[in-house]
């Protein structure tokens, strides 16, 4: 399953499935010519057994994911070769989407957001590295938490809330002498 920039990508219906989704034929993005492409699509239209090295018959789902404050909901698109609806039905297929990326969110605010693009760990030995590791992890737990406080408190989806807003305002406030732990 992978997740498609929708307009950069021309992905053509063949069949709309009863889950929402719609059966596709990916081409090869080195068959450049619509020229070409079209007697690819026409044989999938047909049902016909395709050259892999050409394209390769699809399943696409689209979903939205409510928008953050004031930023309008997003339109995703997601590919998979499972292209029976009922192996897995678009709504299994999105969810799991979502989930995969809530943990690629994850990834990214530790890496980037708590320790910084770029930086590697500090430590020089095995036993140290996991020590700095485990601190960033009990880190990122304790701000997920206080997120997750403060939202729930205000009524707000905790989801909703900028894990990178709140890293700022934490490192602003960290050296006030009023801040406690």
């Amino acid at each position: 399953m992978w997740r498609v920039k929708s307009p950069w990508i021309r992905l053509p219906v063949l069949e709309p499935l009863p889950d929402g989704s719609y059966r596709s034929v990916l081409v090869n993005a080195r068959i450049a010519k619509d020229t070409e492409r079209a007697p690819v699509i026409a044989a999938a239209r047909r049902g016909e057994d395709l050259d892999p090295a050409r394209a390769r018959y699809i399943r696409v789902i689209q979903y939205e994911v409510p928008g953050r404050g004031d930023s309008k909901a997003e339109q995703v698109t997601v590919i998979t070769t499972i292209t029976d609806f009922r192996q897995a039905p678009a709504a299994v297929l999105a969810q799991a989407c979502h989930q995969r990326w809530e943990h690629e969110t994850g990834n990214q605010q530790l890496k980037t957001y708590l320790r910084g693009p770029g930086v590697v760990l500090r430590s020089r030995s095995p036993d140290m590295v996991r020590q700095e590791i485990w601190g960033y992890l009990l880190t990122h737990y304790a701000i997920s938490a206080l997120i997750c406080q403060a939202a729930t408190g205000a009524g707000v989806d905790p989801d909703r809330v900028k894990f990178k807003r709140t890293v700022r305002i934490i490192r602003r406030r960290v050296t006030s002498p009023a801040f406690s732990p």
